[in-house]
């Protein structure tokens, strides 16, 4: 089976010893559509990423940056899944025993306390789980 993988082509904005500093074009799924300039759901943003390499880059050097395909569905799962599993069963069980307003306040509170676990005790851990490779553009 191919390893699936995930690009996007970049410009090096600054480095700062082994922390390579790309700005990447992140398009939406209808951004690569031959009709985006005719219609005005087409959205694209730019975005800063951090990416940790020893090769050296210059400044305004054009860049392809990969990761893979499967971080993407981890990550999405840490980000996304994990918290709509702790706060729906706290909203059921908060809404049947407290009341709305006390479950929703309390499947809030568990979902704030969830992110801020990740960031104080497993940011440094996810951060290198989730790594990108940087290549020069040919």
């Amino acid at each position: 089976m191919k390893r699936q993988v995930i690009r996007h082509d970049g410009i090096v904005q600054s480095v700062e010893g082994e922390l390579v500093y790309v700005r990447i074009l992140q398009e939406s799924a209808c951004g690569g559509c031959a009709a985006r300039q005719m219609c005005n759901s087409a959205e694209a943003k730019e975005k800063e990423v951090v990416v940790r390499c020893s090769a050296p880059f210059a400044p305004g050097q054009h860049v392809v940056i990969e990761g893979r395909f499967s971080d993407g569905r981890m990550a999405a799962f840490v980000a996304y899944g994990m918290p709509l599993l702790l706060l729906l069963p706290v909203l059921m069980m908060g809404t049947w025993l407290l009341g709305e307003v006390a479950g929703a306040l309390c499947s809030l509170g568990v979902v704030s306390l969830y992110y801020l676990c990740i960031y104080l005790f497993f940011r440094h851990s996810l951060q290198s789980r989730f790594e990108f490779q940087l290549k020069g553009s040919t």
